[in-house]
Parts: C-alpha cells; structure tokens; sequence
C-alpha cells in the first residue's frame, strides 16, 4: 500500500491540540514551546520521546505518532532523488531475528 501525501505529523497534532496554546500544551507535555513549535510547524519531526509524551497525554499509542512519522519521512524521502542501488548479488533473504548490524 502506497500512502500518498501523508500530512506531517505535527498538523495532526495540532487538531489533537484544538484551541489549546501552544505555550499550555508545551507545559502539559514537559517540553519547551520552541520544540512543540517546531513540530507543529513541520520544522521537526516526532522523537521517539515526544511520541511516548503525545501517547500518555492523549491516552494513544506512542507507535501512532512513531507510524505517522516514519510514513511522512519515507514519503519525503522516495519523493527526494536517490541514488540507484542494486542488490547484493550473493545475500539471500535472511529470516526474521538472523539480520545483524
């Protein structure tokens, strides 16, 4: 499934937000206005604390807002240009739990 045009995630926060400042809802979330700021602005995405802050405070997921980040920046990214890389000629597909860094 190809998602197309996913919103960032900071303008669904911001209808999570409603007519709450941002100045309140920094304080509510234990994080300075400038970062929620910046997130509502689509200035910066959703850290992996932030969203466990976003899941505790709204009574969600932090995988939700972990999900709606990751489809946002792999749909920047397969709009940006890439290079062409070809697959490993020798590797076949490793199960799951065999893949080491």
């Amino acid at each position: 499934m190809r998602m197309h045009d996913p919103p960032h995630p900071g303008s669904v926060l911001r209808e999570y937000l409603g007519d709450m400042s941002v100045s309140m809802a920094a304080a509510h979330l234990r994080t300075t206005r400038v970062t929620l700021s910046r997130v509502l602005n689509g200035k910066a995405g959703i850290s992996a604390n932030m969203a466990i802050r976003l899941a505790a405070a709204f009574g969600t997921s932090a995988e939700l807002w972990m999900n709606m980040q990751t489809q946002y920046d792999l749909w920047r990214a397969r709009r940006s240009k890439q290079p062409v890389v070809k697959r490993f000629a020798h590797v076949e597909n490793p199960e799951p739990g065999e893949m080491r860094a």
